[in-house]
């Protein structure tokens, strides 16, 4: 018997704003004329998101002399360094994790904090030691015994990570009950630095944290649906290494993408599609349900065109990222959670991929269960 998802919380940070609220942030923060103003424009009008969330209020400020975390002139200075960033990081990123981890509790009838037996954390956009995992540790009354690992720096893809490491744990010992918490403020590392680059980077990505249960099979409750973990599959795309990275610079990590990423899974993910099924012993007709991480509308679309399915097949991770944007690695989550919820028969089989730096292609069949 292996493993299954029993129960996930998500959260995001307090501050709710509008995709074309943050587009006029951005064209007063690059300083852009009216001509590169109708580009960016373009740009948000077509990501398919209508909200995100942040740690910092200034996104939502028409005037500068407003901010709070982003100096208080036209041009953002002084401008904050890496340091500054993290520190932000470490202040807020715990509280948002927790309340994912508190939603993921309230699922079940009885304390279940004490049960848990191994903590899996995951991040790419913070880090300090002792680390975000002690904290949650305290702060969700776990016993203090808890056996921690921390997944850091993997992007998009580091969620699906921890599944597989919590599957290896659970299908290793039939009593462990782990808890997968992935928290990212991506809205942090804003750059300013006027290139195509960031005008994407900056139009997509989001804060938000998601908490799941992983359990083995026998152990799950019988009253209430849940994921099986049934198979898992990484490979990754050489040739479009150079198009997606993450780089500690001085003023926060700097993301890399390209519009060349889209075409990278264009162009790959029906033979990695193959190489998944054919590894788990499925046909593609076996296939029910698909769990797309929401990277951008553009990959969305790459893979429907690729795989001849209907934007219908992802509506979940439309919804998801018309709703949040892209959280990297805490987005993925949010679409499984809204597959559990709708509570679908049992049996069905679940495709799942998120993409990261590499380029990176994890990949997932997940089974719903009754």
């Amino acid at each position: 018997m292996g493993s299954c998802i029993s129960a996930i919380g998500t959260a995001n940070p307090q501050y709710r704003i509008t995709q074309q609220t943050i587009y006029q942030f951005m064209v007063n923060a690059f300083g852009l004329d009216s001509n590169n103003a109708a580009r960016l424009k373009q740009i948000y009008d077509g990501s398919g998101i209508d909200w995100r969330h942040s740690v910092i209020p200034d996104f939502s400020f028409d005037d500068p002399a407003q901010n709070i975390f982003f100096g208080k002139s036209a041009n953002l200075e002084p401008f904050p360094g890496t340091r500054q960033r993290l520190s932000l990081y470490q202040q807020t990123a715990v509280h948002v994790a927790a309340e994912a981890a508190r939603e993921c509790f309230s699922a079940f009838n009885e304390d279940i904090a004490p049960t848990i037996t191994h903590l899996v954390t995951v991040s790419c956009t913070g880090m300090y030691a002792p680390g975000i995992d002690i904290e949650l540790v305290e702060k969700l009354g776990l016993n203090r015994r808890t056996e921690r690992t921390c997944i850091n720096f993997m992007g998009c893809y580091g969620a699906i990570n921890a599944l597989k490491a919590a599957d290896y744990i659970c299908r290793a010992d039939a009593n462990a009950r782990v808890l997968v918490i992935s928290v990212e403020l991506c809205t942090l590392h804003f750059q300013k630095a006027n290139t195509l680059d960031n005008w994407v980077a900056n139009s997509l990505f989001s804060d938000g944290a998601a908490a799941v249960l992983v359990e083995h099979e026998s152990k799950r409750p019988r009253n209430r649906p849940c994921l099986l973990l049934n198979h898992f599959y990484s490979e990754f795309i050489p040739e479009g290494a150079g198009d997606m990275g993450w780089y500690v610079g001085d003023f926060g990590f700097e993301m890399k993408l390209t519009s060349k990423v889209s075409r990278h899974i264009k162009k790959h993910i029906k033979p990695l599609t193959e190489h998944v099924l054919q590894s788990a012993g499925l046909s593609f007709e076996q296939i029910d349900i698909f769990a797309m991480h929401p990277g951008g509308r553009s990959i969305l679309e790459a893979i429907e065109e690729a795989l001849a399915i209907p934007p219908a097949a992802n509506e979940l991770a439309y919804q998801t990222l018309r709703e949040h944007g892209n959280m990297s690695s805490a987005t993925i989550l949010f679409v499984l959670q809204k597959i559990l919820q709708s509570a679908p028969d049992g049996g069905q089989k679940i495709l799942s991929f998120a993409f990261g730096p590499g380029l990176t292609v994890e990949g997932m069949i997940l089974e719903t269960g009754k």
